[in-house]
């Protein structure tokens, strides 16, 4: 099962409660839900971490784990989803995410060439933040829907099937 090769590169409660440097969170990180895999902790990741992967802010990952401790749900699987968003996958989601703003908006795409730097970002984001950030609070939103129900009934469907499997043995 994958929960067996997860828990192997996970840490234990233990050796996260010795970590001098986490010891300024307090209790927040000995809540037991985020590390335990089980179907709701899993599920509402696989929603923190697809949400926040279309959130267009360079601390992804921190908000991620905020989100991940706030819910109590499993924090490394929270964090790790945010990664679909990575400097290869980026430019298509977000310039995908831009083009479902502008539909929903009903406003014309505007053209436009990328050019990493500052002034780029000053001058051009000016002109097409709303459906930029629209169609990534969208595309959030479906992502973290269809993950938190996707693994949900993923989970399910393989214990239905391992249940069903024990019991022709019979």
């Amino acid at each position: 099962m994958p929960r067996k090769h997860i828990k192997r590169f996970l840490p234990t409660p233990e050796k996260i409660r010795n970590q001098k440097g986490l010891h300024l969170l307090g209790d927040w990180l000995h809540d037991p839900n985020l590390w335990h895999i089980n179907r709701a902790s899993v599920s509402r990741a696989c929603a923190v971490g697809l949400f926040m992967a279309f959130v267009p802010l360079p601390t992804q990952m921190l908000m991620s784990a905020a989100l991940a401790v706030l819910l109590h749900c499993n924090l490394p699987l929270a964090v790790a989803l945010v990664w679909i968003t990575n400097p290869i996958t980026m430019p298509v989601i977000f310039y995908g995410s831009y083009k479902l703003g502008t539909l929903i908006l009903n406003t014309p795409p505007t053209e436009f060439v990328f050019e990493l730097s500052w002034q780029w970002l000053g001058s051009e984001l000016a002109n097409i933040w709303q459906p930029f950030l629209l169609g990534c609070f969208v595309s959030g939103l479906i992502a973290a829907l269809v993950g938190m129900y996707g693994s949900s009934l993923l989970w399910r469907w393989h214990v239905v099937s391992r249940w069903r499997k024990r019991h022709s043995k019979k």
